[in-house]
C-alpha cells in the first residue's frame, strides 16, 4: 500500500523552485517576498475524503510518520499549509 492509498490521496505532486533569473524578475517587477524551496500538492476527491482517509487508523499512524519526517526538511514556523479549491479557465 502507498501513502497515497493509505491516507485516501489520488495525486502527490512536489514542486520545486528552479535557479533561475526569470524568479528574480518575477519578484522584482511585483514587489513580492522570496520564494519558497517548493510546494507540495496531496490531492484528494473532496474535503470528506481528505477527513476520512487522514482519520482512519491507517491515515493516523502515516500522518505521525509524514510529520515527523517533515521535520528533516521542512520549517514549519516559515512555512503555510491551505486547502483549496481547483477552477479551470
Amino acid at each position: 500500500m502507498s501513502n497515497a492509498d493509505a491516507m485516501g490521496a489520488k495525486k502527490y505532486v512536489q514542486s520545486h523552485t528552479i535557479d533561475t533569473p526569470l524568479n528574480e524578475g518575477l519578484r522584482t517587477s511585483r514587489g513580492m517576498l522570496p520564494e519558497y524551496d517548493g510546494v507540495a500538492e496531496v490531492w484528494f476527491e473532496s474535503e470528506e475524503a481528505l477527513l476520512e482517509g487522514m482519520s482512519s487508523p491507517e491515515g493516523q499512524k502515516l500522518g505521525a510518520v509524514l510529520l515527523e519526517d517533515e521535520g528533516n526538511f521542512i520549517d514549519h514556523s516559515k512555512s503555510s499549509a491551505f486547502i483549496v479549491k481547483e477552477y479551470e479557465f
